[in-house]
C-alpha cells in the first residue's frame, strides 16, 4: 500500500465589514467565483502580485504601492475618506 503525500492548504480568518460582504457576494453572481472567499483571495493574490513586480527595490515604488494601497483600503471602506 502506497501513502500519497497530501498538501494541506492552512487558512486564516479575516474579517471584513458585513455590508462589502454583501456587496461582493451580488458582484459575483453569475461569475466563476463560487464564493466570497474564493474572490477575495483572487483579488489580494493579483494585488500582491501587482505591488511585488512594481515596486520591487525601489523606495519611491514603495511610496507608490502604500498610496496604491492606501486608496484601495479607502474604496474598499476600510480607511474613512474623512482621515
Amino acid at each position: 500500500m502506497s501513502i500519497k503525500a497530501v498538501t494541506k492548504r492552512r487558512y486564516t480568518t479575516i474579517t471584513i465589514p458585513s455590508a462589502l460582504f454583501a456587496r461582493i457576494k451580488k458582484r459575483i453572481d453569475g461569475t466563476g467565483f463560487s464564493s466570497v472567499s474564493d474572490y477575495v483571495t483572487y483579488v489580494l493574490r493579483e494585488t500582491v502580485a501587482d505591488m511585488e513586480m512594481s515596486g520591487k527595490g525601489n523606495r519611491t515604488g514603495k511610496r507608490r504601492e502604500d498610496s496604491t494601497i492606501i486608496e484601495r483600503l479607502k474604496a474598499l471602506g476600510y480607511i474613512d475618506n474623512a482621515k
